[in-house]
């Protein structure tokens, strides 16, 4: 038995201890309380015999037990049992032999007076004083007790009844005070009783009297019972509570506290192990897989050995001071490091004499072995049931939450100061940087170049230098001409499932050299129209404030100098933002080279992608212009169309050098090898102080399940996984391990899935950590702030509310690269005393307007739908528990808490 469960044994046996002796001693104390009124009772009845005391007193002092004036509480739900067992005793001796004839089946007895007479109250005697009157054979036709007029269906009605003559001397009788319980008292508006004394009766020691109701059909009707049944609702005696309490100590008080604490807790104990069923050794063992798959994928990524919130030291909280010279290079000195590449992935030594590897990385046989166990734990039958149970599980859970805090969440937006949806940091986690404007500013901008510099010369085409006019005379086109329409820049139905003509869509009016002038770097003018094209975005973003950008710009592979080239157009173009970082992608367009001939094998695109990097790591001195442009870089990515068929690689694969066929090899051989070189250059620059760059491939955008499954293992973010949506297990494990997903549904729409059947609503409900991104707004969207339209759209189709949207802002800034310092400025940091000064540095728990901690039943912090809220470091630093088995969500997120949302989840 763990310590945990030790744990909850005491406290249930505390908690059981504690009621039990408290309950013990308030049943004993409430009995002798009881028995003390029951002698007190009988003592009043015994005196009363033996001592009576003078009639006037007598009845004002025991008007409710006796005579005329006696008032009988009575239940509507609940027998008249004194009546059962005929009557009060002294009753009957003063008033005769009660007829009981007349009163239908339900109703309470009627104390009456003696038989050969009924006392009646002529409305007009002065003082109120009854006058005894004797009425013979006028008949009362009782009513329903629900309605002051007669029943029809039960009797007849008394129009024109020949006993409308006998009841002439009785028309003006007040029945007022004619009581519910079937007693007749004096029509006197003081409380005076039948003897003309007055009762003080204070309104704050009363209690309603109800009337009991029965059945009136085929009963012979009763005079009585018929004004009874006539009287309206409103008209209700009143009762004075006889009973005082002897009073509760305040030790009774305390142990009435103390044992409803223990009961509360007792209560949450009892739900935990209520709903936490046990698990059985079928899913014992489930869980055990997927904690080795959680364990397997921790063997693979690559994590820092100083975490940024230790590493950065931050002195002002307040917002982040920009960067004054960012491209300010200072030479640093070479280092003694020897690097050299092995079978694809590159090995570094401490000096070019050692033999010692300083970075190991799981060879290629290792890799795919483990891709092959993870493909075949996603397909087990049993596997895929436990964690489609356990989503949904997530997901009405979450829609629990919404039924019970959603107010409260509306109230706590309201009360944040100046933070809003739209002044809350929102990261664009995915935009490909050719396509980052919309296509009325392209449209703008080549007008405004081709109305300002129609002479630059502009490309090299057949063997001639062509300026801009001269290139849109060839075209046949004038600035006049252009619209966006003839432009073509944007997708369309055209486009779906069709990824070769959504990349035609680059080319404005279909031209490939006019993608060359204006979206490419590499050209004759050195990218200078793409320069200030990138600048007017950024200024774009400076302006929005709270809107951050990841733009995602190439490296072929096709020769080394392609890193210099991307550096030097950065730097002498100064492009640089505090709103914007980058990140590099990489085509997967061997089988184009190799067809063309620039490449030989796949190692030579692996050698001209990895090895300027490693030569500027180890000597800055070298590509200096790139060593102060990696400064920049957060990130590396895999592109291309998704849904090519491809063959699912084997342990057994060939080599890199080996790899010389013109067949391009499948998504998970290049995730490896860009991961293992990725993984030691990382190593590297973190050993020298230096920025190190994460793997966040394109995947699950289409194609094969086993790109999650190797990004599962290798990845720290991706672009897309709507194909989570075909693998509960995949999904159920990138919920565990929380990887970042960049989704983009706008984009989907136009290529490979409808809008209304894309995942993201589905993904966020169950917890996954989702953002939403733009893709591409040259091709996809139309407004000036593409990431505001994305998620005005989401909004609007799926109901997103306010702190729906900030949350998915929170997680595009949690995913993204951007520095620590602006991370902890946009997020909620708690005091360093109460939950560690490592707890939330980065940023985990929210931020200032969104999701907040609630303390829910008094013993739990909680964000919204329990533990999906909380990441898996952040709450492991929270509380250190020992996991429990049967419980991998738990386990993966480190929150063992339950409350009124999260016990459900399991």
């Amino acid at each position: 038995m763990d310590t945990y469960t030790v744990h909850l044994a005491m406290a249930a046996l505390v908690g059981a201890s504690l009621v039990a002796v408290s309950a013990y001693y308030m049943h004993r104390k409430t009995l002798n309380q009881l028995l003390e009124f029951a002698k007190t009772v009988e003592r009043e009845d015994i005196s009363e015999g033996e001592s009576p005391l003078p009639s006037k007193k007598r009845r004002a002092h025991h008007s409710r037990r006796k005579g005329s004036g006696y008032y009988r509480r009575s239940s509507s739900s609940l027998p008249d049992v004194s009546m059962m067992y005929g009557g009060i005793d002294g009753e009957e001796k003063r008033n005769g032999t009660i007829h009981v004839d007349g009163i239908p089946p339900g109703l309470p007895r009627l104390h009456m007076l003696p038989e050969d007479a009924v006392i009646v109250l002529a409305s007009g005697k002065s003082g109120g004083h009854a006058t005894p009157t004797k009425k013979s054979g006028s008949v009362m036709r009782p009513t329903s007790p629900k309605s002051p007029v007669a029943s029809a269906s039960a009797f007849e009605s008394m129009e024109g009844s020949e006993d409308e003559d006998n009841m002439t001397d009785n028309s003006k009788i007040d029945l007022t005070y004619l009581h519910t319980n079937g007693n007749a008292g004096p029509n006197l508006p003081d409380h005076i009783n039948a003897n003309g004394e007055a009762i003080q009766i204070a309104a704050s020691s009363m209690i309603r009297s109800h009337s009991v109701s029965g059945d009136l059909h085929g009963v012979p009707p009763d005079p009585i019972a018929a004004d009874i049944l006539r009287k309206e609702p409103e008209h209700e005696t009143f009762a004075r509570l006889n009973i005082s309490p002897t009073g509760i100590d305040s030790l009774m008080y305390a142990t009435l506290a103390l044992s409803t604490i223990s009961l509360i807790f007792l209560n949450k104990i009892f739900i935990f192990y209520l709903i936490s069923e046990v698990p059985s050794p079928d899913e014992v063992d489930v869980y055990v897989v997927l904690q080795e798959c959680l364990e397997m994928r921790k063997r693979y990524v690559f994590k820092e050995a100083v975490a940024p919130w230790e590493k950065e030291v931050i002195s002002d909280p307040s917002t982040p001071k920009p960067n004054p010279a960012p491209f300010f290079y200072a030479p640093e000195g070479k280092s003694d490091h020897y690097f050299d590449m092995q079978d694809g992935v590159i090995h570094v030594y401490a000096n070019k004499d050692s033999k010692e590897e300083l970075f190991p990385v799981a060879d290629a046989t290792t890799f795919f072995t483990d891709l092959h166990h993870i493909l075949r734990v996603i397909a087990a039958g049993n596997i895929r049931t436990l964690c489609h149970h356990r989503l949904n599980l997530l997901e009405q859970k979450f829609n629990l939450h919404l039924m019970l805090n959603s107010d409260r969440e509306f109230l706590a937006q309201k009360s944040a100061p100046h933070r809003d949806f739209y002044n809350v940091r929102k990261v664009d986690t995915h935009v490909h940087h050719s396509a980052c404007m919309n296509q009325k500013h392209l449209l703008r901008f080549i007008k405004s170049k081709l109305r300002k510099e129609p002479d630059e010369v502009v490309i090299f085409r057949d063997g001639t230098y062509l300026t801009l006019k001269e290139v849109f005379e060839s075209l046949d086109l004038t600035g006049y001409d252009l619209n966006v329409d003839l432009l073509d820049v944007h997708a369309d139905k055209s486009t779906f499932h069709r990824f070769d003509k959504f990349n035609l869509k680059y080319n404005p009016c279909g031209q490939s050299r006019l993608r060359e002038i204006f979206l490419k770097q590499d050209n004759l003018i050195q990218g200078r129209f793409l320069g200030e094209l990138t600048k007017q975005v950024f200024s774009d973003l400076a302006a929005s404030k709270y809107q951050m950008a990841e733009y995602r710009i190439s490296i072929y592979g096709r020769k080394q100098s392609e890193w210099d080239q991307l550096a030097s157009w950065i730097v002498n173009n100064e492009l640089y933002s505090e709103n914007v970082v980058w990140l590099i992608q990489i085509p997967r367009l061997y089988n184009v080279y190799k067809e063309m001939g620039i490449v030989t094998s796949f190692q030579n695109i692996l050698d001209n992608i990895f090895i300027p990097l490693f030569e500027v790591t180890v000597d800055p001195d070298s590509h200096p212009q790139l060593h102060v442009f990696l400064k920049q870089v957060v990130g590396l990515d895999l592109v291309d169309d998704e849904s090519k068929p491809e063959r699912r690689p084997t342990k057994h694969m060939p080599r890199p050098d080996e790899w010389t066929n013109v067949f391009n090899p499948a998504f998970s051989y290049y995730a490896y090898y860009c991961y293992a070189n990725l993984y030691t250059l990382n190593k590297l620059r973190e050993s020298k102080g230096m920025s190190t760059i994460k793997f966040r491939p394109h995947s699950g955008e289409a194609g094969d399940i086993d790109h999650l499954a190797a990004t599962f293992l290798t990845a720290h973010n991706i672009a897309h996984g709507i194909n989570l949506r075909k693998s509960p297990v995949l999904q159920y494990l990138y919920y565990l391990a929380q990887i970042g997903l960049a989704m983009s549904p706008l984009s989907n729409n136009s290529l490979f899935l409808d809008y209304h059947r894309n995942p993201f609503p589905m993904f966020f409900l169950r917890g996954l950590n989702v953002s939403l991104s733009t893709d591409d707004p040259l091709q996809i969207h139309l407004t000036k702030e593409p990431l505001v339209e994305e998620y005005s759209i989401a909004a609007s189709v799926w109901k997103l509310s306010s702190c729906d949207l900030c949350e998915i802002a929170r997680n595009s800034v949690y995913q993204s690269g951007f520095s620590h310092a602006l991370k902890l400025y946009e997020f909620v940091c708690f005091s360093p005393t109460g939950l560690g000064s490592t707890t939330t540095r980065e940023g985990l728990m929210g931020m200032i307007y969104t999701r907040q901690m609630y303390l829910i039943s008094g013993w739990n912090f909680v964000t919204r739908s329990g533990e999906r809220r909380c990441s898996w470091f952040t709450w492991a630093r929270l509380i250190s528990v020992q996991m429990l088995t049967s419980n991998v969500e738990h386990t993966a997120q480190g929150y063992p808490f339950l409350n009124v949302t999260s016990i459900f989840r399991g």
